[in-house]
């Protein structure tokens, strides 16, 4: 699977750039519950750093929480909206009152996949 780095050392390996090319590792904490359309995977500081699927050419099976997977593809670093972030809050199933609280945009490390194996069968 060539150099594959454990996502939790992606934004040292992108060092100042806002985008780069690479394969990580990580675990999946959530799944959208619509389509498996994004997934999200576990990061150190404890905020889960986002999946999408490039083009949305593919989704992902929605049972693998907690399963070990590869990534190719795109790390950024980026601001997302308010409007994107409420966005993904429905579709996490989140409760209107949830989904009302989000006011500010954030700053967070994203990854967009062209491809993914899931390690863990």
């Amino acid at each position: 699977m060539g150099n594959v780095k454990p996502a939790a050392k992606m934004e040292a390996a992108m060092g100042n750039k806002t985008t780069a090319d690479m394969k990580i590792q990580g675990k999946v904490v959530d799944v959208c519950k619509k389509k498996g359309c994004w997934m999200t995977l576990e990061m150190p500081n404890g905020e889960p750093m986002r999946v999408t699927f490039k083009d949305y050419a593919f989704f992902m099976p929605m049972d693998i929480i907690g399963k070990n997977v590869v990534l190719d593809g795109l790390a950024k670093k980026q601001t997302i909206s308010v409007e994107t972030l409420r966005h993904y809050a429905e579709d996490a199933k989140k409760s209107p009152e949830e989904v009302a609280k989000i006011t500010d945009p954030k700053k967070e490390l994203a990854f967009e996949a062209k491809g993914v194996v899931i390690l863990d069968k």
